[in-house]
């Protein structure tokens, strides 16, 4: 199986964590930004992830999530949702886009190596939330925001391998977030919030970006 991917894109981190949460073998391929032919070639129109398997491909994140745990009939995704996630991880979207996207621009991520690529994301990416030197000199603001969403999911934290107690749909999401929030300096996460994705990086095999964070 191919995988196809952008390494800053939390849709892609939700793909590549049900590789790792059920140990299947994949080769993972990070496409460059700006480049549209690759994923028009296989699936009509420019997005990530994308899955390739016997000569098929798969678009969208849960569609991808959902047929590679079916795959040998032993789903591990069962477990039930809780709603104040969902809740959750909608009012803190618009803090971690705002911050996250300069730093992804500015970032050494292979899908960012060539000029036309990162000015591509960046001239994309400031038409939704406006000029990134701006959204800069906002981070403090925006990280008080993500620290304060961050105490109030505390305390939901069931366990340090499955925010409910089992894992869910909940996971795949959460993960991809806060996986995104890694490239934010100054974020500070509370013990079991910070048990949590200790423990789901490693067990996705999806590395944080602590050390690139800025």
């Amino acid at each position: 199986m191919k995988l196809y991917v952008y390494d800053h894109c939390p849709f892609c981190v939700k793909a590549r964590s049900i590789f790792g949460l059920k140990n299947i073998p994949m080769e993972l391929i990070v496409m460059m930004s700006d480049d549209e032919a690759l994923p028009t070639r296989m699936i009509g129109k420019k997005m990530a992830p994308i899955l390739e398997h016997e000569g098929r491909f798969i678009p969208e994140s849960m569609d991808i999530v959902a047929y590679v745990d079916n795959l040998n009939e032993t789903p591990i995704i069962v477990g039930p949702r809780n709603p104040l996630i969902a809740e959750w991880l909608s009012d803190a979207t618009d803090a971690l886009y705002r911050l996250a996207m300069p730093r992804w621009a500015a970032s050494p991520m292979e899908e960012f190596s060539t000029a036309s690529a990162r000015a591509s994301f960046t001239r994309n990416k400031e038409a939704i939330i406006g000029k990134f030197a701006d959204r800069i000199a906002d981070s403090s603001t925006y990280i008080a925001t993500i620290n304060e969403h961050l105490r109030a999911l505390e305390a939901m934290m069931a366990s340090p391998g499955a925010v409910n107690g089992t894992l869910s749909e909940d996971d795949i999401h959460l993960f991809a977030a806060l996986r995104a929030m890694s490239i934010v300096r100054g974020i500070v996460y509370p013990p079991k919030v910070e048990a949590y994705r200790q423990e789901m990086a490693q067990r996705t095999g999806v590395d944080l970006h602590d050390g690139i964070a800025a």
